[in-house]
């Protein structure tokens, strides 16, 4: 009888322990790489815009450089609220740059994390976080991507880790927020931007003309609350 004892005890434990290393094995990792800036390979993945592409004066650039710890994306350049001579365009706001993850071949799928990561070094100015997500509506003349952003103050000359819970990020359409009730479907992003702009950000930073440089090492996912259900 105690040697059945015995074998039931073990055959239960066993089980626990299948069971416990199961759970663990369909939870997905606590965070999770979608953008790394640590080869000039990986600057393909990108391509930059600016108020150039409409009369505008501003410029930018996007290279692979030694940062002493390592190599990172350097995303530099001039804010400028002027139009070029003879310009025949009318623009309501000018003065910003971008660079803008190019198309995917299948979808980023962050369903299983709750929060934006990126370790950047940047000059004090404020950047704007862009997430794109496919367009479920589909309607005539709204073929663009969904749009979600949200500021990211970046204090001068030290690497932070800035988190940006996916629930703070707003819906847009070309820049301004939508007064409308939706929600980001996070399975589904297409992709992802970071932009800068003369005017704008929040209290403290630095704004106006002039230069800017933001140093990138990567954007991840987090993973922060253990609600998670897979």
């Amino acid at each position: 009888m105690s040697r059945f004892r015995s074998l039931l005890q073990s055959s239960v434990i066993a089980a626990k322990r299948a069971l416990a290393w199961n759970v663990e094995d369909l939870m997905p990792p606590t965070e999770k790489l979608v953008f790394d800036f640590n080869s000039k390979e990986s600057l393909k993945r990108w391509h930059l815009y600016s108020d150039s592409e409409y009369g505008g004066l501003s410029s930018a650039s996007l290279e692979i450089a030694d940062s002493g710890s390592g190599l990172s994306g350097i995303f530099s350049g001039n804010l400028s609220s002027d139009l070029a001579e003879g310009s025949t365009w009318r623009m309501n706001r000018s003065g910003f740059c971008g660079m803008r993850s190019k198309k995917l071949n299948d979808f980023i799928d962050l369903d299983a994390y709750d929060t934006i990561a990126l370790k950047l070094k940047g000059d004090g100015r404020c950047y704007i976080s862009t997430i794109y997500t496919e367009n479920w509506v589909n309607a005539p003349g709204q073929e663009e991507d969904n749009s979600w952003q949200a500021f990211i103050y970046v204090p001068s000359n030290n690497w932070q880790i800035a988190k940006i819970p996916l629930d703070r990020y707003l819906p847009t359409w070309r820049g301004n927020v939508i007064d409308a009730q939706m929600e980001m479907n996070p399975s589904r992003i297409v992709g992802m931007s970071l932009s800068v702009n003369a005017e704008g950000g929040v209290p403290g930073a630095k704004c106006g003309h002039g230069d800017f440089r933001l140093e990138i090492d990567w954007i991840k996912g987090l993973r922060t609350s253990d609600n998670f259900i897979g």
